[in-house]
C-alpha cells in the first residue's frame, strides 16, 4: 500500500512539473528574454549571421503588433508625368509632385506638388506645399489628415495664391505601398472673394517593388471659372 502510495506522489510531482514549464514560458514578460538561445537553433551560424530577423529575435522578442500599427502602410512617393487640361481646350502639360516625405518617426508629413500646360495661349499653372498629420496609427488601412499649407493657381482668368486648407482620406490597399487610393478636398484663401476650392482624386498601383503608375484627377472650383485636369504619373517609392 506505500508503496502504490509513492507512486501516486511522483507521478504527482511529475505533473505539478510539467504544468510549470508550460506555464512559466506564457507568464514571462514580452521582452525579458529570449524565445530560445543560438545554441538551441539547429542552423548554421551563416544562416543566423545572413538573417537580420533571426538575430533580432535572439536578442528579444518584438511587439509584432505594436509594430504592425505603427509601421506606415503607405510609402514616399516621388511622381512624374503627363497632364491634360480639359477645362482649357484638352492642353497637354507635365505634373511633378512628392507624397508625404516623413519628418522623423512621427505622423507628420510633407507634400508637394507642381503642374503646368505647354502652351502660353492657354496658360495653367498650380503648385503648392502641404504639411499632413495623420490622427489614426500609421499602420491602418484607412486614415485621414488636416492639410494646411500654401499655394499658388495661375491661369487666363484669374491669378491667386494664399493660404491652402482642408483634410484628406487615404485608403492604403497595400501594406507594402503596392496600391492606394486618397481623396482630398482644400480651399485656397478661404474666406476670400477668391477662394478655390480643390477636390483631387489619386489613386496608385506598383508594377515593381519601387515603381508604381498612378492617376489623379482633380477639379479647381473659382468663383471665376471651373478647371479640371487629368494626369498619368510614373512614381518612384524609395
Amino acid at each position: 500500500m506505500f508503496d502504490s502510495i509513492k507512486i501516486f506522489q511522483a507521478k504527482l510531482l511529475s505533473l505539478s512539473s510539467l504544468s510549470l514549464s508550460l506555464i512559466l514560458p506564457l507568464a514571462a514578460p514580452v521582452n525579458s528574454e529570449p524565445i530560445v538561445t543560438e545554441n538551441q537553433l539547429d542552423l548554421s551560424p551563416e544562416i543566423i549571421n545572413e538573417s537580420p530577423v533571426l538575430q533580432r529575435w535572439l536578442k528579444t522578442v518584438p511587439n509584432v503588433s505594436e509594430e504592425i500599427q505603427n509601421d506606415p502602410s503607405f510609402r514616399t512617393r516621388i511622381g512624374i508625368g503627363y497632364a491634360e487640361f480639359p477645362s482649357s481646350h484638352h492642353r497637354g502639360g507635365i505634373n511633378v509632385r512628392v507624397e508625404d516625405i516623413f519628418i522623423g518617426q512621427t505622423n507628420l508629413t510633407l507634400s508637394g506638388d507642381y503642374e503646368t500646360s505647354f502652351n502660353d495661349d492657354e496658360d495653367r499653372e498650380a503648385g503648392g506645399v502641404n504639411l499632413n498629420y495623420y490622427i489614426l496609427p500609421l499602420g491602418s488601412y484607412i486614415n485621414a489628415t488636416p492639410i494646411v499649407g500654401y499655394r499658388s493657381i495661375r491661369t487666363n482668368n484669374y491669378d491667386e495664391d494664399g493660404v491652402n486648407v482642408g483634410a484628406k482620406i487615404i485608403f492604403p490597399l497595400s501594406r507594402t505601398g503596392a496600391s492606394d487610393f486618397s481623396v482630398s478636398q482644400t480651399f485656397m484663401s478661404p474666406g476670400d472673394d477668391n477662394e478655390v476650392g480643390i477636390t483631387n482624386l489619386s489613386f496608385g498601383y506598383a508594377i515593381t517593388k519601387n515603381i508604381r503608375l498612378a492617376t489623379e484627377i482633380e477639379k479647381q472650383n473659382s468663383r471665376v471659372k471651373k478647371d479640371s485636369q487629368f494626369s498619368i504619373l510614373v512614381e518612384w517609392m524609395p
